[in-house]
C-alpha cells in the first residue's frame, strides 16, 4: 500500500471503514502537512509504497499513524532497534517532540540507555520480568547513562555469582 493508503486506514481506526481505502482529498492536504513536519521530503511521494522507503522514514511514517488519532496510551517497544544512528535520532527527536506537542501517556522500551535517560519523566528498570528499579521525575533527573550500565552490570555479576555458587553444590551432591 502507498504511504496515504496507509494513513487513510490509520486516520478511520477504531471507526466503520468499509471496503475501500482512498484518502480524500482533504485527508490527503492535511496527511501532506504533517507528512511535511517530518522534513523528510516525502509529502511529494504520498502515492510510493510504503515498502521501498527506509527504515527510518518507514518508522517516522508509522509514528505518525500510530498518533494520528490520539491513543490514550502510546506503546513503543524498540522503534529505534533496527535504525542507523542517524535515522535513530531523528526518529527520537520526532517522538519527543508528537509526545510533548499531544502531551501522550507513552510506554517506551529501549535498550539504550542515554534515550533512557534523555527521555520522559519516569524509568522503570526491569530484568527477566521484574522491576528492579522505579526512577520517579526527581530521581531521573540526576542519572546518566552509565548509572544505569552500572546498575546492568551489577546484576550480571551477582547472577554469574549464583550461578557459580549452584553449581559448585551441584558438584558436591553428584
Amino acid at each position: 500500500m502507498t504511504i496515504a493508503e496507509n494513513f487513510a486506514l490509520a486516520a478511520k481506526r477504531g471507526l466503520t471503514r468499509g471496503l475501500g481505502w482512498v484518502p480524500s482529498r482533504q485527508l490527503r492536504d492535511e496527511l501532506r502537512e504533517r507528512v511535511f513536519e517530518l522534513k523528510m521530503g516525502l509529502e511529494d511521494r504520498m502515492d510510493t509504497a510504503i515498502g521501498s522507503l527506509s527504515g527510518g522514514q518507514r518508522q517516522a511514517l508509522t509514528l505518525l499513524m500510530a498518533t494520528w488519532l490520539k491513543p490514550r496510551l502510546l506503546l513503543l517497544d524498540e522503534h529505534t532497534a533496527a535504525l542507523d544512528p542517524k535515522s535513530a535520532d531523528q526518529v527520537i527527536a520526532l517522538t519527543d517532540r508528537i509526545v510533548s506537542r499531544e502531551r501522550l501517556t507513552t510506554l517506551m522500551v529501549t535498550h539504550s540507555m542515554q534515550q533512557a535517560v534523555n527521555l520522559g519523566d519516569r524509568i522503570v528498570m526491569m530484568h527477566k520480568g521484574r522491576v528492579l528499579h522505579d526512577y520517579d521525575a526527581l530521581h531521573k533527573r540526576r542519572l546518566r547513562a552509565d548509572d544505569l550500565l552500572a546498575c546492568f552490570e551489577d546484576i550480571r555479576r551477582r547472577e554469574l555469582l549464583d550461578e557459580s555458587a549452584a553449581e559448585m553444590l551441584h558438584s558436591q551432591y553428584v
